[in-house]
């Protein structure tokens, strides 16, 4: 199972005008920063858009371009390469900003889009789970973070309680 094939299928995938424009994000995406972590499937956020005319939003052209390429269908994930994928669509606005701001990475000679790394850690602190102050904490430990740029998205985008409480509980000796 390479990652580099889903890239590859992804970036076709763009080229093609079946998306217009992808970044990874969740635990893989940490990755590109982080020691890598054990996960389950790769999220790919993408933009959609609905078609002129209409207001409902339609992932079957993504699905019927990627079953002609050979992959599966199971559940929520298309298969691709071993890998169980996720494409989805931003659910707010500091995923928007992230996806918009999602930066380009080398991965054995092909370009990659990846939310930056401070964006995916104000995305943990969003989420809140143990898992997700897990991987904060790893990227605060780690100084994988430019802090001020952190600290300037969790403001705008309305976490600075959150961001004070997980200080309080965990970075205060």
């Amino acid at each position: 199972m390479k990652i580099e094939e889903v890239i590859r299928t992804v970036n076709q995938m763009k080229a093609d005008g079946i998306i217009r424009n992808y970044a990874i994000g969740g635990a893989v995406g940490a990755t590109f920063y982080l020691e890598p972590v054990s996960t389950l499937d790769v999220d790919i956020f993408i933009e959609v858009h609905a078609k002129p005319g209409s207001s409902i939003i339609s992932l079957d052209s993504i699905f019927s371009y990627l079953r002609e390429r050979g992959c599966t269908m199971e559940g929520e994930h298309v298969v691709m390469s071993g890998w169980p994928v996720q494409f989805l669509p931003p659910t707010g606005p500091l995923i928007e900003e992230a996806l918009g701001s999602a930066v380009e990475v080398d991965v054995e000679g092909m370009p990659a889009r990846v939310f930056t790394a401070e964006h995916l850690a104000a995305i943990a602190l969003q989420t809140g789970r143990a898992k997700d102050k897990a991987r904060l904490l790893q990227f605060i430990e780690t100084r994988a973070l430019d802090s001020s740029a952190f600290e300037a998205i969790v403001a705008k985008h309305g976490f600075s309680q959150q961001w004070q409480r997980f200080q309080q509980q965990f970075l205060s000796s």
